[in-house]
């Protein structure tokens, strides 16, 4: 066993590969969503890394068994673990009963980053899954786990949910002489909606005047929770001075900088922009970077109560319709694509200049919409909506939380990140995907055809299906989720097939075939295609061209 568990935590690791510094995490409570789940997003954008979807059995252990850890950017090995009697199946970010986890990397302050210990927070998540069933148990198993053996990576933002409740963390390591971390929870109200995007945004919180002596740690009723010294710690590093009341966990150890609002928070005003009952536009300068002394609320009331694929588009999105708006000059190309390639800044003459970071972006490795029912059992309850690749380019696929083994084009064993296969979701994904970007305007329509009739598909037979296996028992209604799980999976996959296919056939060269009402390819009566269409730069760079050039192709 001790073996098996050390190739999981790898590939569990390899899923978010070197760099998975760039998240989203988008927030639903169970009273502001349309059906009364609670539901969290996860964007894996990590600049090239292999994405798949993680599985791991659960189980009885025997004692003295050990956990090995591997660290999450460089596979290194940490060290060892204790096992515990039983751990719980984890698929993606979420376990059997429906816990899931996610998280967004704010870096904060750096001297803090390396400290002695073993636990990263991708091993972290990973063992809180195996062991926690609900939120609260998590919160408690995560900050025992970094007490007992120390926590070495930046400053992490989680998301922790069960279908009743949805929890923040943020959390950031002592330095390299000490162990263990100082952090703070807040409970999302249950009408309230938030997220979080690579910056700690939790800032004032309550406190409370005791530590409570059975935890060990600050507990404030239903809605908040902190380290014993995440004031103290900070006063003594020199990072706080003032009133105790006045503490803000982001101020003093995250502090803003440009990036932080422009890069960052700027993703979260714009979910708040779509769904929040108040008018957004009053942050709208903190968003851009401009004043970081009017930071938005943590929590919001949503202006109507949110479905599944509000939340779902949410994460496509790409500051359409706000001042970031990225389809409305030059950057965008010819084909007026809302993408920008990385890094995020670059020079010109000596002047350092930036891209847009939306939600949605061409780097997302793997994202999902994990969706948790508190009026189902957990094996038909928890659902993860999920996804290989940028979530504006790809059908979100439901995977129940019971379901055994990943479906084979999610699995890590298909392919990795220099070996490609048709079988592979990432591969088909991204093929399609790379086709699609350098002519946005002109293709994306195809894809989004497709990609929205999964999804409508998928949520018709939604509600049938789990009818279906609430009248089995639990094992037969398991592995009927299980089967169902695999069996979409693979339509996608096949449809994503199709959708490659069609594209190269259909604009290949710059051009498009002919096709009548029904989609079908005109052609001559003797079977060659009829004259194709040559459809040439969509007419505003036509203009731009003109512009720059003037009369150097004008035809006289």
């Amino acid at each position: 066993m001790k073996k098996i568990f050390a190739i999981a935590a790898m590939l569990w690791l390899g899923g978010w590969g070197l760099d998975a510094q760039a998240c989203t995490n988008l927030i639903v409570g169970k009273k502001a969503s349309a059906d009364g789940s609670t539901m969290v997003t996860y964007s894996s954008d990590d600049y090239g890394a292999y994405g798949y979807l993680f599985w791991q059995p659960g189980g009885k252990h025997k004692a003295g068994e050990t956990r090995s850890l591997y660290h999450y950017e460089s596979n290194n090995y940490l060290g060892e673990i204790p096992q515990v009697d039983s751990t719980y199946q984890v698929i993606g970010l979420t376990n059997e009963k429906q816990l899931t986890i996610v998280e967004t990397t704010f870096g904060g302050r750096e001297e803090l980053w390396e400290g002695p210990g073993l636990l990263d927070y991708g091993c972290l998540m990973q063992v809180t899954l195996q062991r926690a069933k609900n939120a609260r148990e998590a919160l408690h198993t995560m900050v025992k786990l970094v007490e007992e053996y120390g926590y070495v990576s930046e400053g992490e933002s989680f998301t922790i949910a069960d279908p009743n409740e949805v929890w923040i963390m943020d959390m950031i390591g002592k330095g390299k002489d000490t162990k263990g971390a100082v952090w703070v929870a807040r409970r999302v109200p249950d009408d309230c909606i938030t997220a979080h995007a690579n910056h700690s945004r939790i800032r004032q919180f309550p406190q409370a005047k005791k530590v409570n002596k059975k935890l060990g740690y600050y507990v404030v009723g239903d809605s908040c929770m902190y380290s014993a010294d995440a004031i103290t710690f900070a006063r003594q590093k020199g990072y706080f001075t003032g009133a105790d009341k006045d503490f803000s966990f982001s101020e003093a150890y995250a502090p803003a900088d440009f990036g932080a609002l422009r890069y960052c928070e700027a993703r979260v005003w714009s979910f708040f922009n779509r769904h929040a009952a108040i008018d957004m536009s009053q942050y709208l300068d903190y968003a851009k970077g401009d004043n970081p002394n009017n930071p938005m609320p943590l929590f919001v009331k949503p202006k109507h109560k949110l479905t599944l694929q509000e939340v779902k588009d949410a994460m496509r999105d790409h500051y359409e319709g706000t001042p970031f708006e990225i389809q409305s000059d030059l950057g965008m190309g010819p084909y007026e694509m809302p993408y920008r390639p990385t890094p995020l800044t670059y020079e010109v003459d000596g002047r350092k200049y930036f891209n847009e970071r939306p939600i949605s972006t061409q780097q997302a490795s793997c994202i999902y919409v994990a969706q948790m029912r508190s009026w189902l059992p957990d094996y038909v309850g928890g659902v993860l909506w999920f996804g290989n690749d940028d979530p504006n380019m790809v059908a979100m696929v439901p995977i129940y939380c019971c379901t055994k083994g990943a479906p084979e084009c999610f699995d890590v064993r298909t392919a990795d990140a220099f070996t490609f296969s048709f079988k592979s979701a990432f591969w088909m994904c991204n093929w399609v995907s790379n086709m699609v970007y350098f002519r946005y305007c002109q293709l994306f329509p195809e894809l989004q055809k497709v990609r929205d009739g999964l999804e409508q598909d998928f949520a018709s037979l939604q509600p049938q299906i789990e009818r279906d296996a609430l009248a089995k028992s639990e094992q037969e209604a398991k592995s009927f989720l299980s089967e169902y799980s695999h069996r979409m999976s693979g339509r996608m996959l096949s449809e994503w097939m199709d959708l490659a296919q069609l594209l190269i056939v259909k604009y290949n060269d710059m051009a498009v075939k002919r096709v009548d009402d029904n989609g079908e390819y005109l052609k001559t009566p003797g079977g060659y295609q009829q004259p194709i269409v040559r459809p040439g730069y969509p007419e505003q760079y036509r203009r731009r061209i003109v512009e720059q050039t003037g009369d150097k192709y004008l035809i006289k």
